[in-house]
């Protein structure tokens, strides 16, 4: 399995490169995000021996045992799944980041939980860009009040915004859904906050998201293999 895992991030790789590439964007410019959800700890190794070091879960009493298990290891652990009030506390103890939050109430919580002797909890504001009726995320028009009041929770980091668009049926389509967002990030910036990260991009669609401003993407099958 760990010659498997290492072959495919090295593909991975080679794909972010080339998609900066074209974009004429830095290859150190977007972020890799390991999404290791219903993998087991073994398989986490063999990624980090690769060298892989962020890791992304959408389950998260499965993630928080995992993070257990792996202790030892310098990882970066990332939340990407919906997050329910009754879990907020197991985010706030165990994960560095969070990239799924869509509603004030559970971003509070976080803040309220994070641990004093952890660092503040990294953040992103999940967006609904596009109206997908099963998808989660804050409507577009909601974000600005939603991002000034995380912003202001004192455990937590706004870095961002995260998306999770419905397929499109061209390229071209999927950019045009990847730069509302790009908009989106530029027009909270101009109203003050600092913000870095947008995580947007999975197997599918990376190069397009890259082509976008994306600047981390999130990748599970191509790395790990079918579920």
């Amino acid at each position: 399995m760990n010659t498997t895992i290492a072959e495919n991030l090295a593909q991975v790789h080679a794909h972010i490169q080339a998609a900066c590439q074209a974009a004429g964007r830095a290859p150190g410019s977007v972020q890799l995000l390991a999404v290791s959800k219903t993998w087991g700890p073994d398989a986490v190794r063999a990624a980090h021996a690769a060298g892989q070091t962020a890791f992304g879960e959408n389950y998260i009493q499965e993630a928080v045992d995992k993070i257990t298990a792996l202790h030892d290891l310098p990882l970066q652990w990332h939340c990407i799944g919906p997050i329910q009030s009754n879990k907020t506390r197991l985010v706030a103890e165990h994960f560095d980041w969070v990239h799924s939050i869509d509603r004030l109430k559970i971003a509070q919580r976080l803040s309220e939980q994070r641990p004093d002797h952890r660092p503040p909890l990294q953040v992103c504001i999940q967006v609904n860009v596009d109206g997908g009726e099963t998808k989660s995320g804050v409507a577009p028009q909601d974000l600005p009040a939603l991002a000034q009041a995380v912003a202001a929770l004192p455990r937590l980091q706004l870095r961002g915004l995260m998306t999770i668009p419905e397929p499109a049926e061209t390229d071209a389509q999927m950019r045009a859904v990847h730069r509302q967002a790009k908009d989106l990030l530029d027009r909270l910036r101009a109203q003050g906050l600092a913000l870095d990260t947008l995580s947007m991009g999975m197997s599918a669609d990376l190069a397009a998201a890259i082509a976008e401003g994306s600047t981390m993407v999130r990748v599970g099958t191509a790395i790990f293999g079918k579920r």
